[in-house]
């Protein structure tokens, strides 16, 4: 068993997982890389993405586990080169290697949250420049104070440090319990025992950075719940927009994952 190391940003990021899969099948089929299918009566490729990621998220650390034909010899080192030109924008194959660590290994995730703010008074306008603004997922929940096509921000009464510091209390609770949409309905979730660490920092007058390094696997820690948590807890620091990014995953020895 093989695996590839592959971007998935851009336009990309809207892709859902099953897309994403049959976008993977036919670019090692166009790429001349022909996977090996299982046995049975429903044989399907031999295809499988490690972490598969949310919708709206983009990531520079994906992972994919394929099997190819035992009559398709081609070197590792040229999988890359062919299955690039085929790809869709927004995902890239960074590397292939003969064969990667168990996915029962993998253990935690670095991520990061881009909290993005409106300006302090006027319409509600796209915060992030054009080429970023196609990442950015947007709360829909309507705000009291919107009217009329214009809004106070709710961050208009707090300075900048004020901000990142209630933001870097907030998450040093012992306790964080969210709610989160399970398939049997809603469920709630301490997100805090899943942070293993958590860092603030203020980039601009209108952006605040989150990097989180959290479980990856049982329980997993979605990123995109912190932003919940803000709204739960600290309605007067949320954002008008959230964009998550995977950075790295690691194995239980804060090994890169590969």
């Amino acid at each position: 068993m093989s695996r590839l190391l592959f971007t998935k940003e851009g336009p990309a990021v809207w892709m859902s997982h099953l897309d994403l899969m049959r976008t993977l099948q036919r670019a090692f089929r166009r790429g001349g890389l022909m996977l090996k299918h299982s046995q049975g009566y429903s044989p399907h490729p031999e295809l499988s993405i490690v972490l598969p990621l949310s919708v709206g998220v983009s990531s520079v650390c994906e992972l994919a586990d394929f099997e190819l034909e035992p009559d398709c010899s081609v070197p590792v080192g040229e999988i890359a080169a062919r299955l690039n030109p085929v790809l869709p924008a927004g995902i890239r194959v960074l590397d292939c290697f003969e064969q990667g660590k168990k996915a029962g290994k993998l253990a935690f995730l670095r991520s990061e949250l881009r909290l993005t703010y409106d300006q302090a008074t006027g319409n509600r306008q796209q915060a992030t420049d054009p080429s970023v603004a196609a990442h950015s997922v947007r709360h829909a929940v309507p705000r009291s104070d919107e009217a009329e096509g214009e809004r106070i921000s709710p961050l208009a009464s707090l300075g900048r440090n004020d901000r990142v510091e209630a933001l870097r209390e907030l998450f040093a609770r012992p306790s964080l319990i969210v709610e989160k949409h399970g398939k049997n309905g809603p469920v709630e979730l301490d997100l805090s025992p899943m942070i293993r660490s958590l860092s603030v920092s203020s980039q601009n007058g209108r952006e605040i950075m989150i990097e989180v390094l959290g479980c990856a696997q049982n329980p997993t820690l979605n990123p995109l719940l912190l932003a919940a948590a803000i709204e739960r807890y600290l309605p007067e620091c949320r954002p008008d927009f959230v964009q998550c990014r995977r950075i790295e995953v690691y194995d239980a020895e804060m090994q890169v994952f590969r």
